[in-house]
């Protein structure tokens, strides 16, 4: 007579356990993966760098900074009570500006203001407040002077413009007008808005 023994239960569990042991393992090796890449930081290259921050990275003062043409020649003197540079607008703000500009011609342009926002070579500077700007005469032209609350120059093209009201002197003849813009090279003077002129009197002729 054949008896059949039953095996007890807790063998019959741990058999299969064992059958699926692999599968479970599987499991918990995909879930450590995922866990993993989750967590795991990005390489720097990967990341979203934020925005630079419209703060200087450093400041100059009682200054002084001079650009030269190749050929040797100054271009620009700019001098200020405190400079600061922002590298995201690549920037310089300036305190109370003076400013000396050299023209191919050697004609000198001085301009000054209460705060100047330049360009990194200072061939485009915004003048605020108190803004003035002077271009020294020669022998056969007369200086001519640019008064306002606003004044943006162009070294390289010889230009100044404002949106703001001006007043525009050469000799005894004075203009206002609530815009404006200069243009040396072609020689022209363009006022826009209300415009008031006090028109110097033509000399007298000779006897």
């Amino acid at each position: 007579m054949t008896v059949a023994l039953r095996a007890p239960l807790t063998w019959r569990v741990l058999d299969t356990a064992s059958a699926y042991l692999p599968l479970l393992l599987m499991a918990v090796l995909a879930l450590g993966t995922w866990w993993l890449v989750k967590n795991t930081p990005l390489l720097e290259d990967d990341r979203v760098l934020a925005p630079p921050r419209h703060v200087p990275d450093y400041t100059m003062s009682q200054f002084m900074v001079q650009r030269f043409a190749a050929s040797g020649a100054m271009k620009v003197q700019i001098e200020g009570d405190v400079m600061r540079h922002y590298p995201d607008t690549d920037t310089l703000e300036i305190d109370n500006p003076r400013i000396r500009a050299f023209g191919d011609d050697g004609r000198i342009t001085n301009a000054s203001a209460r705060i100047a926002l330049a360009n990194h070579d200072g061939s485009e500077v915004q003048l605020s407040g108190g803004a003035h700007v002077v271009r020294e005469a020669t022998d056969k032209v007369a200086a001519i002077e640019f008064r306002g609350e606003f004044l943006h120059c162009f070294q390289n093209t010889e230009r100044v413009r404002s949106h703001l009201p001006v007043i525009v002197t050469q000799g005894a003849t004075e203009f206002r007008a609530d815009s404006m813009a200069y243009d040396n090279l072609a020689g022209v003077l363009d006022l826009t808005g209300h415009l008031r002129a006090v028109l110097k009197p033509p000399a007298p002729a000779k006897k």
